[in-house]
């Protein structure tokens, strides 16, 4: 899920700051003018099971998180060519200090429910998306907001002293204030990110309704949900943002076999898929089986394997260091990966500003005889495993890596297999992993921050290793409330060195974006998370 080469600049945080509306988060060429497109068409995707429901706060997986992307619109959207971030639903974001923020959304913005979008749902929203007892996944992401602690306490076991954060106020039916901790240099461009949705009024009446048919303000609406086999959707025609769809109905078909999903490619029976199967790489075979249907993107993202802490083993530094310096990378990409992706030597993506090479250091780099070394002072003794999903060609790779580290150790090493994502997924949230974990990573948005405080700092989203580092914290705190972004990176830059001691886990491949659309698709495109651009998908009439 990786991203690469994609400048990002930052919007000047000690200043007075207005996000202006500046055109599409994406698009591609319009080929309604020809004649030849079908605005009553069908457009199927290919998808993996999500592993919950599809609030937006719960979604930080791929399965689900290309549905609630598509189903929910945010203040702030982002190009898909570069993340560039830009005024979808807001009016005006300013500030004076990168402190305080004065939003304004735009009227006559429709829930799929027919109810208007105020601020009022953006506010009870992001409250109820960090209240603790909610339990959402993605809450961690409103830790800048003032007030967060107290709805949502550091002690999991503790009764939170309040319900709403005392860092949002609402401004009038389209404004609302929010005071963050201290000043943050990237929250009008977090902010676009998927946790961040409104939500309709009748999701805080009946909860549980909205689980089985949620309720959205995005381009598309959900019509259904087949668990393991289709989320059904379409256009929603009173849709007011600028990134519309062109088409009727879009189908995400699950497959729990991206090889399977290829051949439908291939064969017509769906019409789109952001990554395609080790097999068809080999030899660039995709390259004749879809000829000018290749779809290409520069990705932002990360592959990598955890260790989780919270397993005995892996808490020794030494074993760490030596089962990812005996994985050998390069071959493994050239090989198994057929040259879709490159080895990753750091723990940001290359095109993130702050990005640095080589940040793992020697520990990202094949030595089997340094790894043998520091593989028996270790003293492990037993099996190592690496889980991941089956599906989406996950499996293919990590027996390799798994294959690489038997060889350099003499250690029994086995590939540990879910049926598909949304139960890896389970696995991994309930901390019920027994060895490594596959934890790749696909930025939500353009920064640094993104690829730190979601995995690494305690308590992260998305922090599959179980890490804890005060130092680490605390640096993170700092740079999260530094106002000037350059010295903010510094700060991120000076986290990721102790992290790259640390070894929590380790950074492996990074792809390059390569997916595919059907010959029923006249246009297609894919974003920089490696999602389509539905927007700019036009069916053959």
């Amino acid at each position: 899920m990786s991203r690469s080469r994609v400048a990002w600049v930052a919007l000047p945080a000690a200043l007075a700051m207005t996000l202006s509306a500046c055109g599409g988060g994406g698009g591609g060429s319009n080929n309604a003018a020809d004649g030849k497109d079908n605005p009553d068409g069908t457009v199927s995707i290919y998808g993996t099971e999500p592993k919950s429901t599809l609030f937006p706060a719960n979604t930080t997986e791929a399965g689900g998180g290309k549905v609630t992307d598509s189903l929910f619109s945010r203040l702030v959207g982002y190009k898909a060519e570069d993340g560039a971030p830009y005024n979808l639903m807001a009016e005006e974001i300013k500030s004076d200090d990168a402190k305080v923020y004065n939003i304004k959304i735009k009227q006559g913005w429709k829930f799929h429910d027919g109810t208007e979008v105020k601020a009022k749902n953006f506010v009870d929203a992001w409250n109820w998306a960090a209240y603790a007892p909610n339990a959402q996944q993605a809450a961690s992401f409103f830790s800048v907001i003032q007030g967060f602690d107290e709805v949502h306490p550091a002690d999991e076991n503790a009764k939170p002293a309040k319900d709403k954060m005392s860092g949002l106020e609402l401004v009038g039916d389209y404004e609302f204030k929010v005071t963050l901790n201290g000043p943050t240099s990237v929250f009008t461009t977090m902010i676009g990110y998927t946790p961040f949705s409104p939500m309709a009024d009748s999701f805080f009446a009946d909860p549980k309704a909205a689980e089985a048919k949620p309720i959205g303000n995005g381009p598309v609406k959900f019509v259904s949900r087949t668990p393991n086999a289709l989320i059904k959707m379409e256009r929603f025609d009173d849709y007011k943002g600028e990134d519309k769809v062109h088409f009727k109905t879009l189908d995400y078909k699950i497959y729990s076999s991206q090889e399977t999903a290829y051949q439908d490619l291939v064969a017509g029976k769906l019409d789109f898929m952001e990554a395609l199967p080790p097999s068809a790489k080999v030899g660039e075979k995709y390259k004749a089986d879809l000829g000018d249907a290749v779809v290409t993107a520069n990705l932002l993202g990360q592959s990598a394997i955890a260790f989780p802490q919270y397993i005995d083993a892996f808490k020794n530094v030494k074993l760490r260091q030596a089962v990812s310096m005996a994985i050998n990378r390069e071959q493994i990409t050239k090989t198994v990966l057929a040259g879709s992706y490159v080895p990753s030597t750091s723990f940001v993506s290359p095109g993130i500003k702050g990005y640095r090479p080589d940040t793992c250091g020697e520990y990202c780099k094949y030595n089997p005889e340094k790894a043998k070394q520091l593989f028996q002072e270790s003293g492990f003794t037993g099996k190592l495993t690496i889980q991941s999903n089956q599906d989406g060609g996950r499996k293919e790779p990590l027996e390799a890596a798994c294959n690489s580290i038997k060889q350099a150790l003499g250690v029994e090493c086995e590939f540990v297999g879910a049926t598909n994502f949304g139960a890896f997924r389970q696995i991994v949230d309930g901390k019920q992993l027994t060895g490594m974990s596959r934890s790749d990573w696909s930025a939500d948005y353009p920064s640094i921050e993104n690829f730190l405080n979601p995995l690494y700092r305690t308590g992260g989203s998305s922090n599959d290793s179980n890490f804890s580092n005060p130092q680490v914290d605390e640096l993170l705190k700092k740079a999260d409330s530094t106002a000037n972004e350059d010295e903010a990176i510094k700060l991120y830059q000076q986290a990721e060195d102790i992290i790259a001691k640390e070894l929590p886990s380790m950074p492996t491949w990074n792809e390059k974006g390569i997916g595919g659309r059907s010959k029923n698709l006249l246009d297609a495109k894919m974003s920089f998370k490696r999602q389509g651009v539905l927007e700019s998908f036009r069916v053959k009439a």
